[in-house]
């Protein structure tokens, strides 16, 4: 398959080519304020970077949500009579939909477009919020924190998907930096904004936060978000009959005809999105998929050392004070969407230059893994190095501003993998992006939630230090041998993939 190309000149020499407002697709299309267009690369900047930051900012609901019932969790065992191990499954299996859940919302917005699939998820996620503020006990509000967190975590593989359909490659990597830096921040301002609920309120107020946030997002994507999806893929459809109109069918086979057109709507519906997972099959894509994977656990291990260090002595710090402690890592994120984006593009570019790789029209030819190479390695082992200098300090009550410094850092070198690993996953597969940003997903928060249920127990019995220092090293052997091992054989297992992925 011929490899993406700049575009940049000829997508934006002419005027827009807008579709009509009858004629736009998706649900409520007519309402939205941008317009649809033929072709999303021919945005203005501006609009480009509108439509990123609604996407970011919807795409940072469920992650958000995952942290800001952490300083909740003793109220909510007193208010609700639960176990503390009970209730701490509000968290770990509203993580284990958000790996699950976007599998199926990928695969429908590859055919239905990604709009549907905002707007309905975010209704439903609306709907379920509110009914977890509604709970009467422990059982309802797990069974709807599921719901409404796998609803959530729709963006989470749709959201790249629209960021690959309006961003040329050249371009893709600073705004994909900036997309990422929502389900980012969440984590980190949640046990803040937690915290503050709780205290003002008490644990439902967070569920109420949760249930607005998911309304104003459900109103900017109606109002603000067109569809993007270039081309659907055409749907499934019975053979229509060529038997003349006066003929009868036999009841047998009006049965049979029902039946199969049954089978393959169960099929589209509960099976094909679990193809997805069948990608892992490529090396290409398992081995960035482990390398943003095994990142990604790394901080909910992180997370969950920050809040039993400084909770307890010798810090012994207030659950509002515990949720700043967060912030650093944040500003890590932040510091990287705004500088580490668009280095990495300077750094495709150069690769692409220096190949000589120009099609007939002069313009440069980028390759996925053009985005691994220095970024890359500085990454793997700046978070490591700053996972292990955090712990240390933690386990001897250093003064909290130096492992804040080292949780700055690790902010910085976790949002360099991200962003790669995200970005080279929509270039791999063209055409796919929504799908293996899904399969990025699953695999991750499947990682992040096993991190967070057995972080604790991990702290009690080896203490922080050894904790992270162990996390560490595997993180810093295992993102090295990432990245040799796609520097050395990407364009051969790219050629092996593209091959595969045509002939179906």
């Amino acid at each position: 398959m011929e490899r993406t190309r700049s575009q940049a000149s000829s997508a934006r020499s002419g005027p827009l080519s807008i579709v009509p407002r009858l004629k736009r697709r998706g649900l409520l299309a007519q309402l939205t304020l941008i317009p649809e267009v033929e072709r999303p690369y021919e945005y203005p900047n501006k609009i480009k970077w509108a439509i990123t930051a609604f996407v970011a900012m919807a795409a940072c609901a469920a992650p958000m949500g995952s942290s800001i019932f952490f300083p909740a969790l003793p109220e909510m065992t007193k208010d609700l009579d639960a176990s503390a191990t009970v209730v701490n499954l509000t968290v770990a299996l509203y993580m284990l939909a958000m790996s699950i859940f976007p599998l199926w919302w990928s695969s429908f917005s590859e055919t239905l477009g990604r709009r549907d699939i905002y707007l309905v998820s975010f209704f439903l996620n609306v709907v379920f919020s509110l009914l977890c503020g509604l709970s009467v006990n422990i059982a309802m509000l797990i069974v709807f924190r599921v719901l409404s967190g796998g609803a959530a975590a729709s963006v989470q593989a749709v959201g790249a998907g629209t960021i690959a359909d309006i961003w040329e490659p050249r371009e893709r990597g600073r705004a994909m930096g900036y997309f990422y830096w929502g389900p980012l921040v969440g984590p980190l301002l949640g046990p803040i904004i937690g915290g503050a609920l709780t205290e003002g309120f008490n644990w439902r107020g967070t569920v109420w936060f949760l249930t607005a946030y998911g309304a104003v997002v459900f109103v900017l994507v109606l109002f603000c978000v067109p569809e993007t999806l270039a081309k659907r893929k055409p749907a499934a459809v019975a053979e229509p009959s060529h038997a003349n109109d006066l003929s009868r069918i036999s009841t047998a086979r009006s049965v049979q005809a029902h039946t199969k057109q049954t089978v393959a709507w169960l099929k589209r519906c509960f099976i094909d999105p679990l193809e997805i997972i069948l990608y892992l099959r490529f090396p290409a894509v398992a081995i960035t998929v482990y390398y943003a994977a095994i990142t990604f656990g790394a901080l909910y291990v992180l997370n969950i050392s920050i809040q039993s260090a400084f909770s307890s002595a010798p810090y012994n710090f207030s659950p509002i004070i515990l949720g700043l402690l967060y912030l650093p890592g944040s500003l890590g994120y932040f510091a990287t969407t705004i500088l580490g984006g668009r280095w990495i593009d300077r750094i495709m570019v150069r690769a692409a230059e220096k190949a000589r790789r120009y099609d007939a029209d002069g313009k440069l030819v980028y390759l996925p893994e053009d985005r691994m190479r220095e970024n890359a390695w500085l990454a793997a082992t700046l978070y490591p190095g700053a996972l292990i200098w955090s712990g240390w300090t933690l386990q001897y009550g250093v003064h909290w501003a130096a492992p804040a410094v080292a949780n700055f850092f690790f902010g910085v070198g976790s949002m360099l993998v991200f962003s790669a690993a995200t970005t080279m996953l929509t270039e791999f597969m063209p055409g796919r992006s929504s799908s293996g940003v899904a399969l990025n997903n699953f695999v991750r928060n499947i990682l992040s939630c096993t991190g967070g249920i057995v972080g604790q127990p991990l702290i009690d019995a080896m203490g922080v230090g050894w904790l992270m220092t162990t996390v560490g090293l595997v993180a810093w052997i295992s993102g090295n041998l990432c990245i040799w091992f796609l520097r050395k054989n990407s364009r051969k297992w790219r050629a092996q993939m593209d091959k595969a992925l045509n002939t179906k």
